[in-house]
Protein backbone atom coordinates (compact mmCIF):
# COMPACT_ATOMS: atom_id res chain seq x y z
CA UNK A 1 0.00 0.00 0.00
CA UNK A 2 1.46 3.37 -0.96
CA UNK A 3 1.74 6.25 1.50
CA UNK A 4 -0.88 8.20 -0.49
CA UNK A 5 -3.59 5.66 0.28
CA UNK A 6 -2.72 5.30 3.96
CA UNK A 7 -5.73 4.20 5.94
CA UNK A 8 -5.95 5.19 9.57
CA UNK A 9 -6.71 2.16 11.73
CA UNK A 10 -8.52 2.81 15.02
CA UNK A 11 -6.43 1.85 18.06
CA UNK A 12 -8.83 -0.91 19.10
CA UNK A 13 -8.20 -2.73 15.78
CA UNK A 14 -4.43 -2.17 15.41
CA UNK A 15 -3.44 -5.57 16.82
CA UNK A 16 -5.99 -7.42 14.66
CA UNK A 17 -5.00 -5.53 11.49
CA UNK A 18 -1.33 -6.25 12.18
CA UNK A 19 -2.10 -9.97 12.41
CA UNK A 20 -4.15 -9.90 9.19
CA UNK A 21 -1.35 -8.07 7.34
CA UNK A 22 0.96 -11.02 8.09
CA UNK A 23 -1.40 -13.52 6.42
CA UNK A 24 -1.01 -14.89 2.91
CA UNK A 25 -3.78 -14.51 0.32
CA UNK A 26 -4.77 -18.17 0.81
CA UNK A 27 -5.02 -17.67 4.57
CA UNK A 28 -7.10 -14.51 4.07
CA UNK A 29 -9.50 -16.34 1.75
CA UNK A 30 -9.85 -19.11 4.35
CA UNK A 31 -10.45 -16.53 7.09
CA UNK A 32 -13.19 -14.89 5.04
CA UNK A 33 -14.90 -18.26 4.55
CA UNK A 34 -14.69 -19.01 8.27
CA UNK A 35 -16.13 -15.60 9.20
CA UNK A 36 -18.94 -15.99 6.65
CA UNK A 37 -19.85 -19.41 8.06
CA UNK A 38 -19.49 -18.34 11.70
CA UNK A 39 -21.68 -15.24 11.40
CA UNK A 40 -23.94 -16.34 8.56
CA UNK A 41 -22.96 -13.42 6.35
CA UNK A 42 -21.37 -12.93 2.95
CA UNK A 43 -18.40 -10.75 2.14
CA UNK A 44 -20.35 -9.63 -0.94
CA UNK A 45 -23.23 -8.30 1.17
CA UNK A 46 -21.94 -4.71 1.37
CA UNK A 47 -21.89 -4.53 -2.43
CA UNK A 48 -25.43 -5.88 -2.61
CA UNK A 49 -26.52 -3.44 0.07
CA UNK A 50 -25.04 -0.54 -1.87
CA UNK A 51 -26.79 -1.68 -5.04
CA UNK A 52 -30.08 -1.95 -3.17
CA UNK A 53 -29.56 1.47 -1.64
CA UNK A 54 -29.02 2.94 -5.09
CA UNK A 55 -32.70 2.48 -5.78
CA UNK A 56 -35.33 -0.20 -5.91
CA UNK A 57 -35.17 -2.52 -8.89
CA UNK A 58 -38.47 -2.34 -10.68
CA UNK A 59 -39.73 -5.62 -12.02
CA UNK A 60 -40.50 -5.39 -15.70
CA UNK A 61 -44.22 -5.64 -16.39
CA UNK A 62 -44.36 -4.70 -20.06
CA UNK A 63 -42.69 -6.80 -22.75
CA UNK A 64 -42.11 -6.56 -26.48
CA UNK A 65 -42.12 -9.53 -28.87
CA UNK A 66 -39.65 -9.32 -31.75
CA UNK A 67 -39.63 -11.67 -34.76
CA UNK A 68 -36.01 -12.70 -35.33
CA UNK A 69 -36.20 -15.50 -37.93
CA UNK A 70 -39.08 -16.70 -40.08
CA UNK A 71 -38.00 -20.29 -40.66
CA UNK A 72 -39.23 -22.64 -43.37
CA UNK A 73 -42.99 -22.22 -42.84
CA UNK A 74 -43.41 -18.63 -43.98
CA UNK A 75 -47.16 -18.92 -44.57
CA UNK A 76 -47.73 -20.25 -41.03
CA UNK A 77 -45.70 -17.37 -39.61
CA UNK A 78 -47.77 -14.87 -41.61
CA UNK A 79 -50.92 -16.42 -40.12
CA UNK A 80 -49.52 -16.01 -36.60
CA UNK A 81 -48.59 -12.37 -37.31
CA UNK A 82 -52.16 -11.75 -38.53
CA UNK A 83 -53.59 -13.46 -35.45
CA UNK A 84 -51.38 -11.63 -32.97
CA UNK A 85 -51.45 -8.16 -34.51
CA UNK A 86 -54.90 -8.09 -36.15
CA UNK A 87 -53.22 -6.73 -39.30
CA UNK A 88 -54.34 -7.57 -42.77
CA UNK A 89 -52.73 -10.21 -44.98
CA UNK A 90 -50.53 -7.75 -46.88
CA UNK A 91 -49.31 -5.97 -43.73
CA UNK A 92 -48.57 -9.31 -42.04
CA UNK A 93 -46.68 -10.55 -45.12
CA UNK A 94 -44.67 -7.30 -45.16
CA UNK A 95 -43.67 -7.82 -41.51
CA UNK A 96 -42.58 -11.41 -42.23
CA UNK A 97 -40.68 -10.40 -45.38
CA UNK A 98 -38.91 -7.60 -43.49
CA UNK A 99 -37.91 -10.06 -40.73
CA UNK A 100 -35.74 -11.86 -43.31
CA UNK A 101 -33.34 -8.89 -43.29
CA UNK A 102 -33.81 -7.41 -39.80
CA UNK A 103 -35.72 -8.32 -36.62
CA UNK A 104 -39.27 -6.93 -36.60
CA UNK A 105 -41.31 -5.82 -33.59
CA UNK A 106 -44.55 -7.79 -33.67
CA UNK A 107 -46.23 -6.78 -30.41
CA UNK A 108 -45.31 -4.12 -27.85
CA UNK A 109 -46.30 -3.47 -24.25
CA UNK A 110 -47.82 -6.85 -23.41
CA UNK A 111 -47.80 -8.73 -20.11
CA UNK A 112 -45.27 -11.51 -19.63
CA UNK A 113 -47.90 -14.27 -19.90
CA UNK A 114 -49.21 -12.91 -23.20
CA UNK A 115 -45.66 -12.51 -24.54
CA UNK A 116 -44.93 -16.16 -23.66
CA UNK A 117 -48.13 -17.29 -25.45
CA UNK A 118 -47.19 -15.30 -28.55
CA UNK A 119 -43.70 -16.80 -28.47
CA UNK A 120 -45.17 -20.33 -28.33
CA UNK A 121 -47.38 -19.60 -31.36
CA UNK A 122 -44.42 -18.37 -33.40
CA UNK A 123 -42.22 -21.29 -32.37
CA UNK A 124 -45.00 -23.73 -33.33
CA UNK A 125 -44.95 -22.10 -36.79
CA UNK A 126 -41.17 -22.57 -37.00
CA UNK A 127 -40.15 -18.96 -36.33
CA UNK A 128 -37.75 -17.60 -33.75
CA UNK A 129 -38.79 -14.68 -31.56
CA UNK A 130 -37.26 -12.79 -28.68
CA UNK A 131 -39.06 -11.27 -25.73
CA UNK A 132 -37.57 -7.98 -24.61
Amino acid sequence: MSDETKIEVPAKFEKMVAEIEKMSIVELAELVKVLEAKFGVSAAAPVAMMAAAAGPVEEKTSFNVELKEVGAQKIEVIKVVRDVTAKGLKESKDVVDAAATAPQMVKEGVKKEEAEEIKKKFEAAGAKVEIK
